[in-house]
């Protein structure tokens, strides 16, 4: 299955050919099955970043790739012009395992969440009685939802933004897991909050206990719609099927995405009870591609994987496994980590930017066999397929191990483990020296 060509070759070919709104690290990808992939080289890579959750199911997985094969004898792409025989079904299926009354199939987690701000927004208006082009949204700093103009513009990075206004207006911040910020932010117009459950390209960022609780009874409480983006925490990333859970709370609104296309397509949907989704009526929102036929064969395979392989409770069981390993990792690394964050398969490990980067660190991993990525130049982000097994966990996680004791020895550091070592060594000389002092 090897190329001829070389990974400089093709590295060369993008670089001459693409925009430059990508700094990919050096790995060329072949081929690739479940959680391992292939350099054109031949050389083997576990991988920890699953395609931002992406690619959940593992890489090709067979039941997926059966259920695309068979739609793709039939037919592909019609348009919603048309009924068809893979969308109900896919619907129902959706609905069924998220609880919600209706779900609008997309195709990108953005497209997904511009759904839900166009849902929200009519809502307002059309149910809260806000004045048309007055209601406003509030979003938390550091949030990440999505490239489109819309999102970046409520985005708080000036990297996302840098050069692309003017925006829309109709958001409003707060920051993430402070209800006295969220209050604060609220005014009359107020009509929706829209938040990822676990912040994931701001580092992995875990909100308080509590916060979410206290976030649904408070939007409650002031008919405010409670819309949390699960793009990249949805399906079982984190141990649950959706982030919410965790707090025992329901959204009034869900996008999903990223997993929902089992590693094969880009499928996103946005859903939500009758009372809020039926704002939309026919010609107020659409996309060609958005539940095509293929998609919804797609879509519906993998989450009939999710649960017949018991994909969240293997994020459950193995995350617990990804984080106490990575956290071992920390307590020896002299200060080099100083964070360890995350919920079930899906681990940020934050380093003293004064001491390593990011992007330096994941290359590092990415010679020795590891593929990950880094955020925010600090973060290093771990969220492997969910089908992956111990051992390649284990693996991984000597690999990284290794790649920080090795950045310690040349920083002049020495992790706890190795300062064991030395002593033991010393020890044993110094028991050595002793016999041959007595041997004299």
């Amino acid at each position: 299955m090897k190329t001829t060509a070389t990974s400089q070759e093709f590295i060369g070919k993008e670089n001459r050919f693409g925009a430059r709104n990508y700094a990919p690290v050096p790995v060329v990808v072949d081929h690739a099955k479940d959680c391992i992939v292939w350099d054109v080289e031949g050389r083997e890579y576990i991988d920890m970043m699953s395609a931002y959750s992406a690619v959940s199911h593992g890489h090709l997985h067979p039941r997926v790739v059966a259920a695309a094969q068979r739609q793709l004898e039939k037919v592909a792409v019609t348009s919603r012009a048309y009924h068809g025989t893979a969308l109900g079904p896919f619907l129902e299926k959706l609905c069924e395992m998220t609880g919600f009354e209706r779900a609008l199939p997309m195709t990108t987690g953005a497209e997904g969440v511009e759904t839900a701000i166009k849902c929200a927004r009519r809502w307002g208006n059309r149910v809260k009685g806000i004045v048309d082009g007055q209601a406003e949204i509030l979003v938390a700093r550091g949030n990440f939802h999505g490239r489109t103009s819309t999102i970046i513009g409520f985005s708080t990075e000036d990297e996302y933004r840098d050069g692309f206004g003017p925006f829309a207006g109709g958001f409003k911040h707060f920051d993430f897991g402070d209800m006295a910020s969220v209050r604060a932010a609220t005014t009359a117009n107020t009509c929706a909050v829209l938040i990822e459950p676990i912040q994931g390209e701001a580092g992995v960022v875990v909100p308080p206990r509590g916060f979410f609780k206290q976030l649904r009874e408070w939007c409650t409480q002031n008919n405010v719609l409670l819309i949390t983006d699960e793009i990249q925490s949805g399906l079982g990333r984190t141990g649950k099927l959706f982030a919410f859970e965790h707090e025992g709370i329901r959204p009034d609104g869900l996008i999903l995405g990223k997993a929902l296309g089992g590693g094969v397509m880009a499928v996103s949907a946005f859903l939500a009870d009758a009372r809020v989704m039926d704002v939309f009526s026919p010609g107020s929102h659409g996309s060609t591609f958005g539940g095509n036929a293929l998609a919804a064969a797609v879509g519906l395979e993998a989450l009939k994987v999710i649960e017949d392989e018991k994909l969240v409770e293997r994020s459950a069981r193995l995350g617990e496994q990804l984080l106490s390993g990575l956290r071992g990792v920390m307590e020896d690394s002299r200060g080099l980590i100083r964070a360890v964050r995350g919920r079930g398969l899906w681990v940020g490990v934050d380093l003293n930017p004064e001491l390593a980067s990011g992007r330096e660190m994941i290359e590092r991993l990415a010679a020795r066999g590891v593929l990950s990525k880094d955020t925010h130049e600090t973060v290093i982000r771990f969220a492997p397929p969910l089908t992956i097994s111990e051992q390649l966990i284990e693996d991984a996680i000597g690999i990284f191990r290794q790649v920080v004791n090795e950045k310690c020895m040349e920083l002049g550091l020495m992790s706890s483990a190795s300062m064991d070592l030395a002593m033991k060594i010393d020890k044993l000389l110094e028991i050595e020296e002793l016999g041959e002092r007595a041997m004299a």
